[in-house]
């Protein structure tokens, strides 16, 4: 595998992005050191590479992505993977609001708590968030499949129009338009697939505890 660091020390966000992608073209791993929350960290990358952020990123980071895989070892800002149509964001601490917002396709996770308006008008993919999630998650759902493992607070699955939101914690309130459905047998089977893929260990009680949230039909 070749891989190649990119020391983020000093420079400007575009000067990140042109250097990202520039060796993305010619490396199978990029390992970005002192990222300083910089903003719109691999905007519109669309290479098949697997970048690694070795500190925290600021808003948009994976933004308008089509193929790599990320992974960062801290938090993020505001819209993390925002309109996602290929590829994997892993975020091992808390991100902001509109984490996975209008993503196409790919696979967005938190693995702490996230903001506000959670999966807002995704279209279709994977948002998974490992602790609890703000007000209006679920906001304008087009499609896809958002998980929250924690609890989530009020108006969830606002004006929801299709898609499902599986949550396993406590959910304060449903929004317009959300109604709870039953969990099937198959549905625990594709999360239990999906979630243990990613590493986060359920019980099998735990798997028939979630709650379904839906278009109200």
């Amino acid at each position: 595998m070749k891989e190649y660091v990119i020391d983020a020390d000093g420079m400007s966000e575009k000067e990140l992005n042109r250097s990202i992608k520039e060796q993305a073209a010619s490396h199978d791993k990029l390992i970005i050191d002192n990222p300083e929350s910089k903003h719109n960290i691999c905007a519109g990358l669309s290479e098949d590479v697997e970048i690694e952020i070795n500190g925290s990123a600021g808003y948009f980071v994976g933004t308008m992505v089509n193929g790599p895989k990320i992974h960062i070892n801290g938090n993020a800002g505001w819209f993390a993977g925002d309109n996602m149509t290929k590829g994997e964001l892993i975020i091992e601490g808390t991100a902001g609001d509109g984490a996975g917002q209008g993503i196409y396709g790919g696979t967005v996770i938190v693995k702490g708590n996230t903001g506000s308006r959670t999966g807002e008008i995704m279209k279709g993919g994977t948002v998974i968030i490992g602790g609890n999630s703000g007000f209006m998650t679920g906001l304008l759902m087009m499609g896809g499949k958002l998980i929250i493992l924690g609890d989530v607070t009020d108006d969830v699955g606002e004006s929801i129009m299709r898609g499902s939101i599986f949550v396993l914690g406590d959910v304060k309130s449903l929004g317009k338009n959300a109604a709870m459905d039953k969990i099937t047998p198959d549905d625990q089977k594709e999360l239990k697939e999906i979630l243990t893929k990613y590493g986060f260990e359920l019980t099998d009680n735990d798997y028939s505890n979630f709650k379904k949230i839906v278009n109200i039909q």
